[in-house]
């Protein structure tokens, strides 16, 4: 038996042998597992029905996967061509049509809706994601890792998604694909391609709460006669306001790329990803929580802690090219390489202390510039494809990867008084500019990633398959906060036992090692996380691939992960502090069903409930360890051309320690809370639809962060949307 897809299979398989043959190898060839002309040729021999079916046959599938909220193969995890059900581990895809319907705009909203991810908001700028009770920062673009802090707004996750077509997660320990990999998820951005040999176009404008006004451009084609080179280019431009008062955001993106199909089996990739964002009056930080006599504190949601003289910038720019060889034996070789550079400049306000609950004065304020520059080159390489072994099929992925990241910040502080700051009960921005001191070096290091792996999936027996692999990393770093190096080898194993045509049971295991770019108060670099990652479960597949569900039992164990170290700063900068925890263990189940019911009615539900504790007691408290999240579009077959649908995510308490106006450890809730949503979308002609989004739609209150200073959650917001298809 080969390994040639699972819905290559079901096609073979299905009822009237001969058009299922046209079709699998149909799909094959659009996965690269055969060449096309190969399938052209074969299908010819091996069917005498007529083109016009197999061609329907295609256009239907393929008009079916481009609304569908699962995709059938993934190379998440493995790099190997896989359906979701052969992957070893709990992976989520968040496809183009979800993040359309949802309306989720930027990565960090994908990630709000992702099963098993919670999201921590720091400020109006800044933002922070947990799976299974740890804090995420492996970030990939096309498999290429991009390493994160808080400087840089978590991997990126600011990052606009009309340029991705879709997002992976990779819930557990990903070290085999990612090196230094986070042993709560991964995170992989997959962009979009030139992949249209006829000229398409579809221009979007949309208007909601707040003034927010975004407008997009993306257009495709064919650069050649024949087709062979084509481009895409997406443009898009947002400005808004918010709920807070005062703040004004306004972003520009622009991405392009080149794909060429040099021969047959030879495809060439270059792009360029740009995006630029601007904040006036950005919070550092929020709301007091208490008043000074320890009463709670009740601020209106609109309330806005900045000065108007603050603002934050990020520019971000990519350079990336990638070679993809398809072997006529079924092996595939890829080289993806990227450059990128982002800046980013600030100018912010803290607020300190606690007010008077009648004057409203007692508080200071402590001002921080900070610059800086991350430049990141990035190459990885590696080969895929099938072996013969003892008269079975398997298959093998083999590379190596290499990353050099420059980062380099400056800060100047700035104190503010309680007489300047005045009443924070009449707080209006209008506060001056503290007495700026000089500028000092806050981080200057290059940081370096050398790898190789490899991985093989053997066929044990034809309802059985195992996965092993390995990856040895070596990792230094070297600037101001020390030279560190460190060597690892990461092993994994997983083992697929296929029950019947549906369901399957796995298992898997893989050691963490974890290199951080977090620093502590001081700003020295935490001490790598180490430790083990154990998952085990069933997933099933239906509808050829189209609707999936998985349900997981999951025991991570590590050493030294990061956690935010209260209020304090690195090195008095803008730059959350970290300390390294002991013992930390979560413990948990999850489970997720995706895709495609009907094909009138799409669906997405997530349940996690998970324990997660170290040496001191329960680990990273602010987190929910019990989620719920729910999705579905609903299609009306009695009026084919409105689609309407909804859902609702509930978590439940959570609480953080912190320092209160006696100086005493106080405990803060945040009780469980549902945000429900809808949206509807009418196709008025073949080109042009109109969709409308409500969030949040009975306005609940929530806190998005709590501890000695209250961030509010997002209130009831509207959008409409009208886009032309050309």
């Amino acid at each position: 038996m080969s390994f040639i897809g699972r819905e290559g299979v079901a096609a073979i398989r299905a009822p009237g042998s001969k058009t299922g043959v046209t079709v699998s190898l149909l799909i094959l060839a659009s996965h690269g597992l055969l060449n096309p002309a190969q399938a052209a040729e074969t299908s010819s021999a091996t069917s005498d029905a007529p083109q016009e079916m197999v061609v329907s046959a295609a256009a239907d599938e393929a008009s079916n996967e481009q609304q569908d909220y699962q995709v059938k193969t993934t190379r998440a995890g493995t790099k190997m061509l896989l359906t979701p059900r052969d992957v070893p581990q709990s992976v989520s895809v968040v496809t183009k049509q979800r993040m359309q319907d949802q309306n989720l705009q930027s990565v960090g909203e994908v990630l709000d809706n992702t099963t098993g991810v919670a999201t921590e908001i720091i400020d109006s700028e800044r933002s922070a994601y947990f799976s299974r009770g740890f804090q995420i920062d492996s970030y990939t673009f096309d498999d290429i890792p991009t390493s994160v802090s808080d400087t840089w707004n978590f991997g990126d996750a600011g990052s606009d998604t009309a340029i991705y077509d879709r997002i992976e997660v990779v819930r557990g320990a990903t070290g085999l694909m990612t090196g230094a990999g986070s042993p709560g998820a991964s995170v992989n951005m997959v962009r979009k391609h030139a992949d249209s040999k006829v000229f398409t176009s579809n221009v979007s404008a949309s208007y909601g709460s707040w003034n927010k006004q975004r407008y997009v451009l993306d257009a495709a084609g064919p650069l050649n006669e024949a087709g062979s080179v084509r481009g895409r280019v997406i443009a898009g431009y947002q400005d808004q306001d918010s709920w807070l008062d005062r703040y004004h955001k306004s972003k520009k993106f622009l991405y392009g790329v080149l794909d060429a199909d040099v021969t047959d089996n030879t495809t060439l990739s270059l792009g360029y990803d740009y995006q630029q964002s601007n904040s006036g009056n950005p919070t550092w930080g929020g709301l007091p929580t208490w008043y000074s006599n320890g009463n709670l504190t009740h601020y209106d949601r609109s309330t806005n802690s900045a000065a108007n003289w603050t603002r934050y910038s990020i520019d971000s720019r990519k350079v990336f090219a990638n070679a993809t060889h398809n072997f006529d034996n079924g092996w595939t070789f890829r080289l993806n390489g990227t450059h990128a550079e982002e800046t980013f400049n600030d100018k912010l306000l803290y607020v300190m202390d606690f007010p008077d609950v009648l004057s409203g004065e007692g508080t200071s304020g402590f001002g921080s510039k900070d610059r800086g520059t991350r430049k990141l080159e990035s190459i990885d390489t590696y080969a895929s494809g099938p072996f013969g072994l003892f008269g079975r099929q398997h298959e093998l992925v083999a590379g190596v990867s290499y990353s050099r990241q420059h980062n380099a910040t400056y800060s100047a502080d700035g104190s503010i008084d309680s007489e300047q700051m005045g009443s924070f009960n009449d707080w209006s921005g209008n506060v001056a500019e503290p007495q700026w001191g000089d500028w000092y070096l806050n981080a200057d290091d290059v940081v370096r990633q050398k790898s190789t792996y490899a991985a093989a999936r053997f066929s044990l027996a034809d309802p059985l398959s195992l996965i092993v692999g390995a990856r040895y990393t070596q990792w230094s770093t070297v600037g101001s906060s020390g030279d560190v190096q460190k060597n690892n080898l990461t092993p994994y194993g997983g083992l697929v036992y296929d029950i019947n045509d549906s369901w399957s049971a796995y298992a898997s295991y893989t050691s963490i090692f974890q290199p951080q770019t977090y620093r502590d108060r001081n700003g020295a670099y935490l001490p790598p996380v180490t430790g083990k990652n154990y998952e085990t479960g069933l997933k099933s597949d239906w509808l050829n691939g189209r609707l999936t569900a998985t349900f997981a039992l999951f025991r991570i164990e590590q050493e030294n992960a990061a956690q935010a170290d209260g209020d304090n700063f690195v090195n008095n900068s803008s730059e959350q502090a970290y300390y390294a925890t002991r013992g930390a263990v979560s413990k948990g189940a999850e489970f997720e069903l995706n895709g495609a019911l009907t094909d009138n009615l799409q669906m997405t539900f997530g349940a996690t409930r998970y324990v997660a504790r170290d040496a001191s007691g329960r680990f990273n408290s602010n987190m929910p360890q019990t989620s719920f999240k729910l999705f579905t579009r609903y299609q009306l077959p009695v009026q084919p051309d409105l689609t309407v649908g909804g859902g609702v995510n509930w978590q439940n308490r959570t609480f953080q320690d912190a320092t209160g106006p006696d100086g005493e450890t106080r405990r803060v809730y945040q009780s469980s809370f549902p945000l429900a949503n809808l949206f509807a979308r009418y196709q008025l002609t073949r080109q042009l639809a109109v969709q409308a989004n409500v969030n949040n739609l009975f306005d609940r209150h929530y806190y998005s962060w709590l501890s000695d200073y209250a961030v509010y959650g997002e209130p009831r917001n509207y959008s409409v949307n009208v886009s032309y298809q050309f």
